[in-house]
């Protein structure tokens, strides 16, 4: 009895072309925002797990305040005598300060603004793991290599960087100082960190002589067995009595890796949770159309109602055919707006990638897939839920005499 009334909802969805497809079309509108949306959300959250695995949850930042980008700020610098200070606090396995500024690279008459790190060579691993990446192309800086530079990925490919491609050992000016480049970051995932220029320390303080000893922000790398969170709290009440500041108002912050990766998390759960919102008022929509469909359905059919009670049909024989009917429309359009969600993301994955923001990509778990079908069925039995229950309370006397 149970297949003979799913067959007969299929029969009646299907008689009715153009009213359920306009049912249906509401609703996958609203699945395909919502599967291709959180489809990218999930995608952030598997790249910021990847980074966290890469770099390890014992790295730790302190950067100055300011506006803008570490180290941009001319106000707010983290000092050679905060670094060494830091060093010798109990807990501290690696410390390395990073410079960082604006920087103007040309090539061919054609000038870009960029920005430019200075990195101790003595500590190149200890940058790596914690950026987590290495060189691609060429080799690392070393100490020694004062004319030379290392540069984002971006700048191998043309028409991102520069008209042209930029090639192992060729000349590039840099501040109007001509520099060999002996090598090429991986692709870290956005434009911003992928045309970055790396010099050594020596280097760096050649160009910006009055921002020697002047750091953007400094890298800490705790010891083994202990707590990141705990040592980033001794480091932040050091240091504020070593610069003689009053709490709540240094000049500096601490913050672990573990920490910046769940500032990111919340930013893309709040980002994805308001998203995902506006795209429930068009499945809001979409239910209010299931449910007047399903209501001009019981109107229509009265009388055909009636001659299935007449012959024996229970009430809830009458309400799972509507209920079902409903599902139907919303499974149909969640397979739909499942099928559309993942074009469209795909999409949007390959022109991020293409624009440099490979990190933007999507992820299509199973439980996305299913569970978005499922939520479109449910949404659209619920719909369907009064109407179904209006038919089945219909007597019929009255239903068999309805005009």
């Amino acid at each position: 009895m149970n297949l003979e009334l799913i067959k007969y909802a299929f029969l009646n969805v299907k008689k009715r072309k153009l009213r359920s497809g306009l049912t249906i079309l509401s609703i996958l509108i609203g699945v395909t925002a919502i599967y291709a949306l959180i489809s990218f959300g999930v995608g952030l959250q598997n790249y910021v797990n990847v980074i966290a695995e890469q770099a390890g949850i014992d790295k730790l930042f302190i950067q100055s305040r300011g506006i803008g980008a570490p180290g941009t700020d001319e106000n707010f610098r983290i000092l050679r005598d905060d670094i060494d200070f830091v060093e010798k606090i109990n807990g501290i396995q690696e410390i390395s300060g990073i410079y960082f500024k604006t920087v103007e690279v040309k090539k061919n008459r054609q000038l870009k603004f960029v920005f430019g790190s200075g990195i101790d060579p003595s500590k190149i691993d200890f940058v790596e793991e914690a950026f987590t990446v290495g060189v691609e192309k060429g080799r690392q800086l070393k100490k020694g290599d004062f004319d030379k530079v290392v540069l984002g990925h971006n700048y191998q490919l043309e028409d991102k960087i520069f008209k042209k491609s930029v090639a192992l050992g060729e000349k590039i000016e840099i501040n109007d100082e001509v520099f060999e480049v002996i090598g090429f970051y991986e692709k870290i995932g956005n434009p911003q960190d992928d045309s970055n220029v790396f010099f050594t320390y020596d280097t760096f303080e050649s160009l910006f002589p009055d921002d020697k000893d002047q750091f953007g922000f400094v890298m800490v790398k705790a010891n083994r067995n202990v707590d990141p969170s705990l040592l980033a709290e001794r480091i932040t009440d050091k240091l504020r009595k070593h610069k003689g500041q009053e709490e709540g108002k240094e000049d500096f912050f601490v913050q672990t890796f573990e920490d910046a990766l769940q500032t990111f998390n919340n930013i893309i759960l709040i980002l994805s949770g308001i998203l995902v919102l506006i795209a429930l008022v068009s499945l809001i929509v979409a239910s209010v159309n299931t449910m007047n469909t399903m209501y001009t359905a019981v109107v229509e059919r009265t009388k055909e109602i009636g001659i299935m009670k007449a012959v024996g049909a229970r009430n809830r024989d009458i309400l799972s055919i509507f209920v079902i009917e409903s599902g139907i429309l919303g499974a149909i359009g969640g397979l739909i707006g499942v099928i559309l969600g993942f074009l469209i993301s795909s999409t949007g994955g390959k022109i991020a990638a293409q624009a440099g923001f490979s990190f933007l990509q999507p992820s299509f778990p199973i439980w996305l897939t299913i569970g978005s079908i499922l939520f479109a069925f449910f949404v659209g039995a619920a719909s369907g839920s009064l109407p179904a229950y209006r038919a089945s309370k219909l007597k019929p006397v009255d239903a068999l005499r309805y005009e």
